[in-house]
């Protein structure tokens, strides 16, 4: 064989490895897989929105411990800090002028009393001895006035009197309400009148409390709307009292009424809550917070907000749509409460909304869906730390 052959030779087989390899089997393309994305299925509920704002305890009731006569305090006739009664006796002024003053127009009274007795036998003498003009008409009237002087003395020393014993009832100071007593403010052999600027003792009502809320103007069509939307709550709208913790306190409080004095300076105005506070929990002049609601629904569409997809400022949500075609939707949004968005148009009940896997989604694509969780505060801070 020739070295000419050899050549000739190497070169077809060279062609026809070529042409053998050109003619081996074809890769065919791999459709792309379903987009893996987490839904949620709209259902309607019962949803109610609450704001939680400052507030402050006042009592139910408050008095001012006064006296209504003057005189030394000879005695204090409860302990300080404990409960008391109404018309429980407090303090003791000393009552000897006053029990004077009573035997003085008792006096008096008797004084007037004789005097009535002895002008009333008088004109009763002169009257037949007027008829038989035994006399002159002038004696007789004379002693008809002097008799009706005497009445009339007769009824002012009565009033007298009554003053006296009611100035002897008040050197007893007594308790106008039932409530928890403060401190005394005076003590035995301090000199007290009706017109001193500080009280005795002051004793507030706090089994019942009041927590005023300062809340904007705005807001108050809202808080009719609620109100208007439950009538069968007679005695106002539930609200809920929060400590500085947030942990609410176990008590119950409804809306009495708002006011009607807008604050120029901050466009607020005042809301009153009664609360009902058996286990005194609640004390004059503690801040807390008060969680009032303003709006509720019955039926109510919402979507988790980071379900939300905004374009050009306007709110879009992409849903499942047939065949698990992902389909974008423009939404209306309403208010926007625990991390949920309140749907008003746009979706209906049982459409399923995607909630994660969005930035793999295209108009039209298929996905695979499956039921979205909310994450444990502890899941999410381990998920945030990969």
């Amino acid at each position: 064989m020739t070295i000419r052959h050899i050549y000739r030779n190497g070169g077809f087989c060279a062609l026809l490895l070529t042409v053998l390899t050109a003619c081996g089997p074809v890769e065919q393309e791999v459709a792309p897989s379903p987009a893996r994305v987490s839904v949620v299925t709209l259902e309607p509920v019962r949803w109610e929105l609450t704001e939680d704002l400052p507030a402050r305890v006042l009592p139910y009731q408050v008095a001012e411990i006064r006296p209504q006569v003057s005189g030394i305090v000879q005695r204090r006739l409860f302990e300080q800090g404990t409960d008391v009664s109404a018309t429980q006796p407090l303090f003791e002024i000393n009552p000897a002028p006053f029990r004077a003053e009573v035997e003085t127009a008792e006096a008096a009274l008797q004084k007037a009393e004789a005097e009535l007795t002895h002008a009333r036998a008088q004109s009763a003498r002169l009257e037949p001895l007027v008829r038989a003009e035994s006399v002159s008409r002038q004696a007789y009237d004379d002693a008809v006035s002097k008799s009706q002087q005497a009445a009339a003395e007769v009824a002012q020393a009565r009033a007298t009197l009554s003053r006296r014993r009611l100035d002897l009832e008040f050197s007893t100071v007594a308790s106008p309400i039932a409530g928890r007593i403060d401190q005394a403010l005076v003590t035995e052999g301090t000199l007290v009148a009706s017109s001193d600027s500080t009280p005795m003792a002051r004793v507030q009502q706090i089994d019942k409390v009041y927590v005023d809320v300062r809340r904007s103007v705005s807001s108050l069509e809202s808080l009719q709307d609620a109100i208007a939307a439950q009538p069968s709550l007679d005695k106002g709208l539930p609200v809920t009292i929060l400590g500085s913790n947030g942990t609410p306190y176990d008590v119950t409080g409804r809306i009495l009424f708002s006011g009607i004095n807008v604050d120029a300076s901050t466009g607020d105005l005042l809301l009153r809550v009664l609360v009902d506070n058996p286990n005194r929990r609640l004390l004059p002049g503690m801040f807390v917070r008060a969680r009032v609601p303003y709006a509720s629904y019955d039926n109510a569409l919402t979507v988790p907000q980071q379900s939300v997809v905004r374009i050009g400022g306007k709110p879009y949500v992409w849903l499942i749509g047939a065949s698990d075609k992902a389909v974008m939707v423009s939404v209306e949004l309403g208010e926007l409460a625990n991390g949920s968005y309140r749907v008003q148009a746009g979706v209906t009940a049982g459409q399923r909304i995607v909630v994660e896997g969005i930035e793999r989604l295209a108009d039209g694509i298929e996905v695979s869906a499956t039921d979205w969780h909310v994450s444990s505060p502890l899941e999410a801070s381990v998920a945030s730390s990969y």
